[in-house]
């Protein structure tokens, strides 16, 4: 199935950013979980992973691997992903596009461990001295 959606500049950067700091080869690639849920609609968990895993499709995006479980193909056809950074928060945001006027789905910050920026692991505490 191949999802019609668009991926923001500022989207692009923070995922290639999650990358670069993940460790992973550059084969690799940013999986993207969308969900229908929450207050506005969509819930989104992220992580780099080695490889897609079974049910994901590859699609490329400028050179960067997306991994999207077919549930995110299904809830992304039409949408434009955007990542918006305030001074209080920072998440991705989810754009219906229509021919008339952009209106945004969900301004909802997607929330973000720590371990959805490594390898899924996760991050023990800092060590005191």
């Amino acid at each position: 199935m191949l999802t019609n959606f668009s991926v923001t500049p500022a989207a692009e950067k923070f995922m290639r950013r999650v990358m670069r700091f993940s460790g992973l080869p550059s084969s690799g690639g940013f999986r993207l979980l969308v969900k229908s849920g929450g207050c506005s609609g969509y819930e989104a968990e992220f992580s780099a992973e080695v490889e897609a895993r079974t049910g994901d499709e590859t699609i490329e995006v400028h050179g960067l691997r997306l991994f999207l479980p077919a549930e995110s193909r299904t809830l992304l056809d039409g949408l434009k992903i955007d990542f918006i950074e305030t001074p209080d928060r920072s998440g991705f945001a989810f754009i219906k596009e229509d021919q008339r006027s952009a209106v945004p789905v969900s301004a909802d910050v997607a929330r973000i461990e720590v371990s959805g920026i490594g390898r899924g692991w996760p991050v023990p505490p800092p060590k005191m001295s």
